[in-house]
């Protein structure tokens, strides 16, 4: 029973009762650095895993091959234009971004576009001055055959603005016809949970069936959205390449949601209802403009037809008399 002794014994107890209160304090003192140490070490692991994405999605793009980026300008059109000095001389300031809403990206079609805006009023000078002064026989003094000429040159200038314009609008209507769907499967997204990027990433790869130049806009976005360091203007960008109006109503949205937390999902409903409502009224109007357009397709091809095959036989018999 020497055992028991010990354990009642007052100085072994109040020892053990010691030791035991400063093994707890040594814990708690050292607990926090251990917690400090734990907290720092998932930082690590977050931000060595956000880069890990970051590189994972530029690779894809890069893969892909989407047209998200343009080779530099090589040989005789980059020669022209910086020895000319055209950037200064007819680059506008919505230049770039005209090229950019028409899916033109980078200095190639920039050098491309101010080579064309260059040489096509010369080409056409040139060739309104040989079919003046050579091919017309109409009776215009020298002077104004050079004037022609001249017209023909000013032609020339714009007409790779209006083909540049032609090709923003056909680009629109593309993108502007599959946005609502875009934005259901977007507001989807987000019900469900996912971040603003992954819905982006997943909605760019739904919709690239329906639309591609929409998927390359949201994948593009995707991408500034991980690798810009302010969101909102990842969201901008967005609407400033697009160039229509119920992106930038998108944008500003989703740009008000995370400045003031505000909720996103009826944000977006109502946004894509009103998109739906968009889209159907302008299919209603290109129906109500159909007779109108029919009108002189059916005088000069359906009428003349029609009295053919109705006077036709009355006219047989009067001949036969």
């Amino acid at each position: 029973m020497g055992w028991i002794d010990t354990l009642l014994n007052p100085e072994f107890v109040v020892t053990v009762l010691t030791a035991i209160a400063a093994f707890a304090t040594i814990v708690s003192v050292a607990l926090p650095y251990f917690e400090r140490d734990a907290a720092q070490q998932r930082i690590k692991s977050v931000a060595a895993r956000r880069d890990e994405l970051r590189a994972r999605q530029r690779e894809e793009l890069n893969r892909k091959n989407v047209g998200l980026r343009a080779k530099d300008p090589r040989g005789l059109v980059k020669r022209i234009v910086e020895d000319l000095n055209l950037r200064e001389l007819l680059e506008g300031k919505n230049t770039r971004i005209k090229l950019t809403q028409a899916g033109m990206r980078g200095q190639g079609p920039l050098f491309t576009f101010l080579f064309f805006q260059l040489v096509m009023p010369i080409i056409l000078f040139i060739g309104g001055l040989i079919y003046f002064f050579t091919i017309d026989t109409s009776g215009y003094d020298p002077m104004m055959r050079v004037g022609f000429s001249m017209l023909c040159a000013v032609v020339g200038y714009y007409m790779p603005t209006l083909w540049l314009q032609n090709m923003i609008q056909k680009r629109q209507e593309k993108i502007r016809r599959a946005f609502p769907d875009a934005l259901d499967l977007l507001l989807i997204c987000v019900e469900s949970g996912m971040s603003i990027e992954a819905a982006f990433n997943k909605v760019a790869e739904e919709i690239t069936e329906s639309s591609i130049e929409l998927a390359e806009e949201m994948g593009l976005t995707n991408a500034e959205l991980a690798y810009l360091g302010d969101r909102r203007q990842a969201l901008e960008n967005l609407a400033i390449r697009t160039g229509l109006d119920g992106v930038k109503a998108v944008t500003t949205a989703l740009t008000q949601a995370e400045r003031y937390g505000t909720p996103l999902g009826q944000a977006l409903r109502v946004l894509a209802q009103e998109n739906r409502d968009e889209r159907m009224a302008m299919a209603e109007k290109k129906a109500a403009a159909l007779p109108a357009k029919l009108t002189v397709p059916m005088i000069v091809f359906f009428l003349p037809v029609l009295f053919v095959v109705i006077l036709g036989p009355a006219i047989l018999k009067v001949m036969a008399l």
